[in-house]
């Protein structure tokens, strides 16, 4: 395959596309020859130009994270930044720069066990967004059309329309893929081999390695290293899964199979069990062998489609395919309502009243597609009786209880 080698001058051209980018940048535009494999240097001053710096900053600072394993806070770090500006960037031009290690925190799982997030130091989050507002326009423009998870414009809704889609046209038989701990898992060799397909800039590459290299602090403060996987965490982290698992993206797309990707959640769609058995079989092959992934042979499924999860959701069908909140993404619901008006918490009714809206307007956001009306009001109904048991116990004693009431309602 020919390949055509681009360097940062080249991104000042004016014959250039202008795929939508994503995560704050909009400068930095790249163009993918049709037929030809475009190979790109000089990316890093790029990523270090004052403008995508810049814009990085003002996408952490606007994300209010948690400082990493240095403590410095997103307020602390524009002032540290200008004071070792020169020696900072000397370090990132020339493929010396260390990450510090993440910080490491554990997040319980709803069905069990725990998700490892790893916390990049604030500046470190600034340079995985640099470099991610840069990698962002080469890779998005060939990302397959049934990848949905963090891209722009695309969202887990997305997904779910276009499995029910799929239902609706006959495939209702789903490999339903489950990757064991695939950002603790992936390959960080086969991940950097296949970013030098299109990336040419070595001190881009020896960054980005570096990141994935960077050490972890463990809850009890000791530092392991990182020789497998990306940590969970970081602005890079997502376009990195996105980039390793597009391989498997093309593979499905060039045998004519339907199916829905997010991040490491995977459906396929097929006719019948037996066709299902067969993808199972082979996909499951590439996965371990050609990406040393691991497939959880106990997850991985094969069933109807209205007999899965998929993103919180499931499909059902009756006269047409519909699709509703899952019972376990219900029950999950339920509880964290139930936490928040545990009615021993003695907190204010303001701030009660001020996280239930928070949680609850998140909540109904993502699941209205999945969300009939009248399943919604019921939801609504019994919030609101939380809240008057909540109000009740705080007013005590009997005597207090009666007062309060007529003075919701003078004219008892």
């Amino acid at each position: 395959m020919q390949r055509k080698q681009k360097t940062s001058e080249s991104y000042q051209s004016g014959d250039r596309a202008e795929p939508e980018a994503p995560i704050g940048a909009d400068s930095i535009s790249f163009t993918e020859p049709d037929g030809k494999e475009t190979l790109y240097d000089g990316l890093i001053e790029a990523v270090i130009s004052e403008k995508n710096l810049a814009d990085a900053f003002r996408q952490v600072v606007a994300n209010h994270g948690a400082p990493g394993s240095d403590g410095m806070t997103v307020e602390q770090v524009p002032e540290w930044f200008e004071k070792n500006r020169a020696v900072l960037i000397d370090k990132i031009r020339n493929g010396t720069y260390k990450p510090l290690p993440v910080r490491r925190k554990e997040i319980p799982k709803p069905n069990g066990g725990v998700r490892n997030l790893g916390i990049p130091s604030v500046f470190d989050r600034v340079l995985q967004q640099a470099v991610a507002q840069v990698l962002v326009p080469i890779y998005e423009p060939t990302f397959s059309e049934s990848s949905y998870g963090f891209r722009p414009g695309r969202s887990a809704q997305d997904a779910v329309l276009q499995a029910k889609a799929y239902f609706e046209e006959g495939y209702g038989t789903v490999v339903d893929l489950d990757l064991e701990k695939f950002f603790d898992t992936l390959n960080q060799d086969i991940l950097m081999n296949i970013l030098r397909e299109r990336i040419a800039d070595k001190s881009l590459l020896r960054l980005i390695k570096s990141f994935l290299r960077s050490g972890v602090v463990m809850p009890d403060g000791v530092v392991r290293q990182t020789r497998e996987g990306s940590p969970q965490g970081g602005p890079l982290s997502p376009l990195l899964s996105n980039i390793y698992l597009d391989k498997f993206d093309k593979l499905l797309e060039s045998r004519g199979l339907r199916f829905c990707r997010y991040a490491d959640d995977c459906m396929i769609f097929v006719r019948s069990q037996r066709a299902g058995e067969r993808v199972r079989e082979s996909v499951t092959r590439f996965l371990e062998g050609e990406l040393r992934l691991r497939v959880n042979q106990e997850k991985t499924v094969v069933g109807r489609a209205d007999t899965v999860k998929f993103l919180g959701f499931r499909f059902y069908r009756s006269r047409e395919v519909g699709i509703t909140v899952h019972i376990s993404s219900l029950e999950r619901f339920r509880k964290r309502i139930r936490e928040i008006t545990k009615r021993n918490r003695g907190r204010r009714l303001e701030h009660i009243l001020g996280e239930l809206k928070t949680y609850e307007r998140g909540w109904l956001g993502y699941f209205a597609i999945g969300l009939a009306n009248y399943r919604a009001k019921d939801i609504d109904s019994w919030i609101r009786r939380r809240i008057r048991q909540y109000i009740f116990k705080q007013w005590k004693t009997p005597k207090n209880r009666v007062k309060n009431l007529k003075a919701l309602a003078p004219a008892w």
